[in-house]
């Protein structure tokens, strides 16, 4: 009979792993980090990083921010994917706000905010040193934790929903070293071999043992 995963104790070198590391958006303050989150979406956090840099330069607060069209955001941003509907949201977002000071720093006041989801209010918090209130799903762990076998499926808020009740609330930080681990290793094609959750993976188990005996 197969024994079951203690997942506290199973995520805890991967934990180690990725303390402290910096989500990989190049974000310098608050205010960056929320609208490189929401931009980011269905894009890449590279291409991201480099066309905020002018964009930045142009739009340095939630004030400024505040003030733009449309029009005056697409020179900037008018690559982003679903440019849009995000130039919608941002320019909605700093109308409300107003101020960099404004920002909300918690689940409830980030996903009222248009644009911002769980995932993304999950990373803002976790970014912003704030206490977890959730756990950062993403394309990544959408893929990392099924592998594990620590949740299953493939809906984002139902594998939250079995990582927060898999793991206390001071391991909610699994999250986004699932997902750097996604990033570096367990990648579409998995370099399992070095892998340091390879020991406890449900994917990695079943791929050793249709291995053919040496």
């Amino acid at each position: 009979m197969a024994t079951k995963t203690d997942w506290s104790e199973a995520i805890k070198p991967l934990l180690r792993k990725y303390k402290n590391h910096k989500h990989p958006l190049e974000y310098k303050n608050i205010y960056q980090l929320v609208v490189m989150v929401v931009l980011s979406s269905r894009d890449t956090d590279v291409h991201i990083n480099e066309l905020s840099k002018e964009f930045f330069k142009k739009f340095p607060d939630m004030k400024a921010l505040s003030k733009a069209t449309v029009e005056t955001l697409k020179p900037y941003i008018g690559k982003v994917r679903s440019f849009f509907q995000k130039s919608g949201w941002l320019i909605k977002m700093a109308g409300d706000i107003k101020t960099d000071a404004n920002i909300p720093l918690s689940m409830e006041g980030l996903t009222n905010l248009p644009g911002i989801g769980r995932k993304s209010a999950n990373v803002i918090l976790r970014e912003a040193g704030k206490p977890a209130e959730g756990i950062v799903v993403d394309i990544h762990v959408l893929r990392v934790a099924p592998r594990l076998g620590i949740a299953s499926g493939t809906d984002a808020g139902k594998i939250e929903e079995q990582l927060m009740k898999k793991l206390p609330q001071k391991e909610w930080d699994a999250g986004m070293a699932m997902s750097f681990l996604g990033r570096e290793i367990c990648r579409p094609k998995p370099l399992c071999e070095i892998c340091l959750m390879n020991k406890v993976c449900a994917y990695y188990k079943k791929i050793a043992g249709k291995k053919p005996a040496k």
